[in-house]
Formats: structure tokens, sequence, C-alpha cells
């Protein structure tokens, strides 16, 4: 059974503020969140595809060298 994280452990995880987290959210981007009550958490699974797909992207689509 997957792990659920908070918003502040996500921040924590990817080094960036919580509200940085929200801000994705309401963008469609970053990890997929859940609803669960008041709070939004996210799965292990979810986080691992959101890794993949930053990798796949690579540093190229922020317009750095490789």
């Amino acid at each position: 059974m997957d792990r659920y994280l908070t918003t502040a452990e996500v921040a924590e995880r990817y080094r960036t503020a919580a509200s940085t987290v929200r801000y994705w959210r309401h963008q469609g981007y970053g990890p997929r969140g859940v609803k669960v009550g008041r709070r939004v958490l996210y799965s292990e699974t979810e986080l691992a595809r959101f890794d993949r797909q930053l990798l796949e992207q690579g540093p190229r689509q922020w317009g750095w060298a490789a």
C-alpha cells in the first residue's frame, strides 16, 4: 500500500516551499495530489511518476545546457 505525503513533506523532498507545491498544483504542474478532507496528499507512486517526468524533460526544458 502506498504511503501518502503532505504538501510540506513534498516541498521538503523537492527542496522548495510548500507554497510552490500549492502553486504547481494550481497550474496543473507537478505531482498530482488527492484531496482528503481539507488536506492534499501525494502518493509515493505519483511522486515517482513526477520524478521520471523531470528526468525525461531534463535541463533543456529550462534552457540549461545538458
